[in-house]
């Protein structure tokens, strides 16, 4: 709780034991991946795959390391995705719709496991040299009618080669129709990047992050989607990817306001994510922290002259909020609880404790 307010936070990821991550490793030796065990069982018990287990057991340990780790840092409820940089979009197209099945079962199990704590989004099979996207319908309907999914990951890149077509463009229709017939958002995060010239960087793909984030941001600000699709809720993961250098009256800066555009706090640098702030607006800004994720660094004295927030990880995001001067009480309660549930209707389903 954040000033007697639930704490709402859009931005989280899956979380499991190690076969997790390795269940799609067989299939990149052998080329071939059979279904995932969760739709081969009872989803839950006694299940096994290459290299470890998913039983009951493990899962829930995995899960209740995540639900700690977010109680820690004052997070009542988040909205879990699969894990951006192992959604691998690159992959041999018969393999990628069972990687999704089995990703959106691991997300659909932790929300089972803590239905207190955690909403859905699935991860679909997008390919990027397809006509449009009407193959991730099935999967996605599946997961928003039979488990009450409530929205989806999309990446502007999933090749992580920028040959996706811009997220205005007719492809992604299949997908935005789902979601404006559902009443369920778009959450858009960058994934894997293998553009060899930043090859020797290392975590390169958070420089993909960035780069296709804010191409996003820019392609749906000039476009007019949200005059063919009204209803559509789109959030942006990490801030938008990057902030305009432009004046207010340039006709460089796009039109980020309305009811269809949003931007998430998952920003670590406390500069950084008031400038976010100034820029997006509140109205437009929704907390999200990716904990427990890429922000598990310790603040250090020399990150900021406040020194605020000292020997706690980046990722603890609430009291670098209250600290901002720039907000108001009710700017602070907006960012934190009314935001997101405009983004995520769904998260009234979970009462306040």
């Amino acid at each position: 709780m954040f000033k007697g307010t639930q704490v709402l936070d859009v931005h989280g990821h899956v979380s499991g034991p190690p076969v997790v991550n390795s269940w799609i490793d067989m299939g990149f030796a052998s080329g071939h991946v059979g279904q995932s065990p969760y739709r081969i069982g009872d989803g839950k018990s006694g299940i096994r795959a290459d290299g470890g287990t998913l039983s009951d057991e493990a899962m829930k340990g995995a899960n209740q390391r995540h639900v700690d780790w977010m109680t820690d840092r004052n997070i009542d409820v988040q909205v879990l995705g699969p894990r951006p940089f192992r959604m691998m979009g690159w992959m041999p197209r018969h393999l990628l719709q069972r990687w999704c099945e089995f990703t959106n079962d691991t997300i659909n199990h932790q929300t089972e496991n803590f239905p207190d704590r955690f909403l859905s989004t699935t991860m679909l099979p997008q390919i990027a040299e397809a006509p449009d996207l009407s193959n991730c319908v099935p999967e996605f309907e599946f997961n928003i009618k039979e488990r009450g999914f409530v929205g989806t990951y999309l990446s502007p890149d999933p090749d992580g080669r920028h040959n996706s077509p811009g997220m205005n463009e007719a492809y992604w229709h299949p997908v935005y129709e789902v979601c404006q017939a559902n009443d369920v958002p778009v959450f858009i995060h960058g994934t894997n990047c293998l553009d060899p010239r930043i090859a020797h960087i290392p975590g390169n793909y958070q420089v993909g992050f960035v780069v296709e984030t804010f191409l996003a941001t820019r392609i749906l600000a000039y476009s007019d989607l949200f005059e063919k699709f009204p209803k559509l809720r789109i959030c942006i993961a990490h801030g938008g990817g990057a902030l305009d250098r432009f004046v207010s009256s340039s006709n460089h800066k796009g039109n980020y306001q309305g009811e269809n555009l949003w931007f998430d706090t998952c920003l670590y640098d406390i500069d950084y994510l008031a400038l976010s702030i100034k820029q997006w607006g509140v109205a437009q800004t929704a907390l999200g922290t990716e904990a427990p994720g890429s922000g598990g660094a310790i603040r250090q004295a020399e990150d900021h002259p406040s020194q605020l927030n000292l020997g706690r990880t980046s990722d603890d995001l609430l009291p670098i909020i209250d600290a901002n001067p720039a907000l108001s009480e009710a700017d602070k309660i907006a960012i934190v609880h009314d935001n997101p549930l405009k983004v995520f209707p769904q998260f009234s389903r979970i009462k306040a404790k």
